[in-house]
């Protein structure tokens, strides 16, 4: 599984950042490690529900989305994609695990430092 990022926008770690999480059931750790990577609010939309995220916007005060592959489609993931794109928002792709959305935010972050390369 190729692992992408696509910034496209620089996020300050000094400023305020909003991380929209989609996919996944239970993230309360991956929240835990948002925070941790400095994130101020991490709001998380399940898809699960045909009713739920698939039709909702990305919200304009969104700094980066956060997508948890394997929980998504792939027409979810290109809508919100694409999205992302056309809003000029920062895209993650991650696993599910909380070791891989730890090394992705780092790579996002530019911060190489605690990340080892193989978790």
């Amino acid at each position: 599984m190729i692992i992408k990022i696509k910034k496209e926008r620089s996020v300050s770690v000094n400023e305020t950042m909003n991380v929209l999480v989609i996919g996944g059931d239970k993230v309360n750790a991956i929240k835990s490690v948002l925070t941790d990577l400095g994130a101020d609010s991490v709001t998380h939309w399940n898809t699960r529900k045909k009713t739920g995220a698939c039709k909702k916007d990305i919200p304009q005060d969104t700094d980066c989305v956060l997508m948890l592959t394997d929980f998504l489609n792939h027409n979810v993931m290109y809508k919100f994609k694409n999205e992302a794109k056309r809003k000029n928002i920062p895209y993650i792709c991650s696993k599910r695990s909380s070791s891989s959305v730890f090394c992705e935010f780092c790579k996002f972050m530019d911060k190489d430092g605690n990340c080892r390369k193989g978790e």
